[in-house]
């Protein structure tokens, strides 16, 4: 584990991008905790449809509710927040060791309401006050429609993940709708001390689409032709997107009027790299953890990336800095070859909210399913 131990003496946090009742029970996540150094951990529809309908880990409580007369949302809501609330104890001493940087749990507002900020904001505020726990972070998607609503959660007091981001612009835009909330709190006279959110941006999502989208540039025969630009590029979007958002998240929080919340508590509000498991076999596995370590980060990772790291991985200190002529040389280059980046991350936000959607639909109908084999069964 020692690799993984040196990405908190270089300022990085890691969590596990999972979360299910067995982890809790048999005492992985807490061993992970106790004894691995694990800081945090994140969940999602599809994460959750993986622990729910793939076990009978949750009938027990499934067949109470369902005595209970409660329905399929209240059951799904009941479940996951059973989960949450237990991985947050687990937590808890992470979180008041570190005086509230690390040790916290996300859960994440429907799918359903990616683009309907009014409705976010009524769960967010719903999952926050049922889970009551103050090391939960509730996870908003930082869509156009969404952002005020960041802001808004944030001004109130509710910690926030932002999550789905892909672009630069978007992550300036959710880290300036924090500063924002800061500032709205001090006008009012209300502390910022306990104030947490993090920016969690996707990666591996942007190569798998930019790779497809070179690859409609590589004729047959030129596969190996190191020197054609399009052959060069693959592979190397989203570390360069994040190389780039680091060097936002510097120039956002620093100067007067962030040194200004920070001399009354406030907290950066950390970049987050999501979606690191390598998608493309021929890539290294650590892909999305090696080139990424940097102060006031966190890396949340799978199973099987936090182990292929721990076995084979090198932590250096601070090696997002080292690639960033050739980051923003990158970008230029996608557009020569006629890559809009642009319109490469409106896509994938919108392919995220559906690969979140389907997930949580296939759960939903699976809880109704086994509701309704419970009433039939009089259990």
């Amino acid at each position: 584990m020692n690799s993984l131990l040196k990405l908190i003496d270089y300022g990085q946090s890691y969590w596990l991008d999972n979360l299910s009742r067995k982890m809790i029970l048999n005492g992985e996540l807490k061993k992970r905790v106790t004894e691995q150094g694990l800081r945090g951990m994140t969940s999602n529809p599809s994460i959750f449809n993986n622990a729910i309908s793939k076990s009978d880990d949750y009938d027990e409580q499934i067949i109470r509710l369902v005595k209970e007369g409660k329905s399929t949302a209240e059951i799904y809501e009941a479940l996951t927040v059973k989960d949450v609330q237990d991985a947050c104890d687990i937590l808890r001493p992470v979180y008041d060791e570190s005086q509230g940087v690390d040790g916290y749990v996300s859960l994440e507002v429907s799918p359903y309401l990616a683009q309907h900020a009014e409705a976010t904001m009524a769960e967010a505020r719903h999952l926050f006050k049922t889970v009551n726990r103050p090391n939960l972070f509730i996870k908003i998607p930082g869509t156009k429609p969404c952002v005020p609503a960041i802001e808004q959660m944030l001004y109130e007091g509710i910690n926030i993940n932002i999550t789905l981001l892909f672009s630069i612009k978007s992550y300036e835009e959710v880290a300036r709708a924090y500063i924002n909330a800061l500032d709205r709190r001090i006008k009012e006279n209300k502390p910022i001390q306990n104030v947490a959110s993090v920016a969690s941006f996707f990666l591996s999502r942007i190569d798998t689409l930019v790779d497809q989208l070179l690859n409609h540039r590589i004729l047959p025969g030129e596969e190996e032709n190191q020197s054609h630009l399009p052959q060069q590029l693959l592979g190397q979007t989203a570390v360069a997107s994040a190389i780039l958002a680091y060097q936002s998240f510097k120039r956002i929080f620093s100067g007067k009027r962030w040194e200004a919340l920070a001399e009354k508590g406030a907290r950066v509000q950390r970049p987050l790299w999501a979606s690191t498991s390598t998608k493309n076999p021929e890539y290294s596995d650590v892909k999305y953890v090696e080139p990424l370590i940097g102060y006031n980060t966190v890396n949340t990772m799978p199973e099987e990336t936090i182990a292929a790291f721990a076995d084979h991985g090198t932590a250096k200190e601070n090696t997002i800095e080292d690639n960033l002529d050739e980051a923003n040389q990158l970008l230029n280059d996608l557009e020569r070859v006629g890559i809009d980046i642009d319109r490469v991350t409106w896509q994938l936000v919108n392919d995220g909210i559906q690969k979140f959607i389907d997930p949580f639909a296939v759960l939903m109908k699976n809880i109704s399913q086994k509701r309704e084999q419970f009433i039939a069964e009089k259990v």
